[in-house]
């Protein structure tokens, strides 16, 4: 008797742990394309990131680079007050998009250019992506706008 009970607990046990390594099979497979790594300027000149690597690059928009193309490209380059990156994207901008404020954006690098296929901006005067704070205060550009 007491071999069949342990006989059905040891299967009982090797069950579960088949689901939990599937489920964690599943949900990594999921997540695959829907993680997103944020970088800074400055850490994209001290690490830069693979060929193809997707992920989200934020900071300010220089003021005197944004230049409007033709057609919908826009080129601009992102700072965080220790290194510029220039980016090109092809698309129309958010509204509050401008000269000198916060900005993430979402793509991959061709060259030594950060091709964006989504750019999000800060949608009032107050805020600004955590990422982009955290940041600037690292370089020593950050201003509280509520001082």
């Amino acid at each position: 008797m007491k071999s069949l009970k342990k006989k059905r607990r040891v299967q009982i046990i090797v069950a579960a742990a088949v689901a939990l390594a599937l489920a964690a099979v599943l949900i990594g497979y999921g997540f695959r394309d829907g993680i997103n790594l944020y970088r800074a300027p400055s850490q994209m000149a001290e690490n830069p990131p693979e060929v193809g690597e997707v992920f989200r690059l934020g900071g300010l928009v220089e003021t005197g680079t944004l230049t409007r193309g033709a057609s919908e490209t826009v080129t601009f380059k992102v700072t965080d007050g220790g290194a510029s990156i220039p980016v090109r994207f092809t698309g129309v901008l958010p509204d509050l998009f401008a000269e000198g404020q916060g900005m993430i954006g979402t793509g991959s690098m061709q060259g030594d250019t950060f091709v964006a296929t989504q750019i999000l901006a800060k949608h009032d005067e107050k805020y600004m992506p955590r990422e982009v704070i955290d940041s600037l205060k690292e370089q020593g550009v950050y201003e509280d706008p509520n001082s």
